[in-house]
């Protein structure tokens, strides 16, 4: 049943969400048994590529020569370097660095968010190595001291890294304390429950599913609405100065 033209999608100069009903997949180049849901990149205006990808059984991300960061939102999946080997299940995460050589196998249908970039080197400090995690086990940091308002840091606050990413978990009736203005962009893939995002003039009801890029400088807040927690998982640049 088609939707006669509605969407709560939106496309604007500094910002957008997309919702699932716009969705399209399509194969990027060295994928196998697997489709890809790309949400933001470099044709937007974005510095970054984000993308869900959606791997049958077997199925294989393809190679890159830009540093990777994955998140399992769904399925097990197989990590394997020339040196180290690591099954990521729900949760799990991986920063890849730039130039590794590696492989990520699915064992069963697995849904992966998928960023990637290219590394910005600082003088004088080395670059990342690989790192794998799981959400579970980073701390959670209430923000500016709200305990309904938990962060997980996924990515080390380390000058080696160029961008972090983190989880946040609002309970409900939650919400930021400011409408936020900043030089770093974002993308953000809500993981559960939903609210409503403030995203320059306009508000929009988001949910589990849908994907907001926001430019630099784009006005921002967000509140969770519902009876159960709102977490979503959220990229940003970090740690390199504005000019280069």
């Amino acid at each position: 049943m088609h939707n006669l033209g509605r969407t709560r999608s939106s496309v604007k100069r500094d910002h957008i969400l997309q919702t699932p009903d716009t969705f399209i997949r399509t194969v990027l180049p060295g994928m196998t048994d697997a489709t890809a849901i790309v949400h933001v990149a470099p044709a937007a205006g974005a510095a970054f590529t984000q993308y869900t990808a959606e791997l049958e059984s077997q199925g294989t991300l393809g190679a890159t020569c830009l540093q990777r960061f994955v998140f399992v939102t769904e399925g097990v999946a197989d990590l394997a370097t020339d040196t180290s080997f690591k099954t990521l299940t729900t949760g799990s995460f991986a920063y890849i660095p730039a130039g590794l050589a590696h492989t990520l196998t699915a064992q069963e249908k697995t849904v992966l968010a998928v960023i990637e970039k290219p590394y910005e080197p600082l003088a004088g400090v080395c670059a990342p190595s690989l790192l794998i995690g799981h959400e579970d086990d980073a701390i959670p940091t209430a923000l500016m001291g709200d305990e309904d308002l938990q962060v997980r840091a996924l990515i080390p606050d380390n000058p080696s890294f160029d961008f972090a990413v983190n989880t946040m978990t609002y309970q409900p009736g939650a919400a930021l304390a400011l409408v936020e203005i900043h030089v770093m962009e974002h993308g953000l893939l809500m993981l559960e429950g939903g609210g409503i995002y403030r995203l320059g003039d306009a508000w929009y009801p988001v949910t589990a599913g849908d994907f907001i890029w926001m430019a630099p400088f784009c006005p921002q807040w967000f509140g969770a609405l519902g009876k159960k927690p709102a977490k979503y998982l959220i990229y940003k640049d970090w740690n390199r100065h504005p000019i280069g």
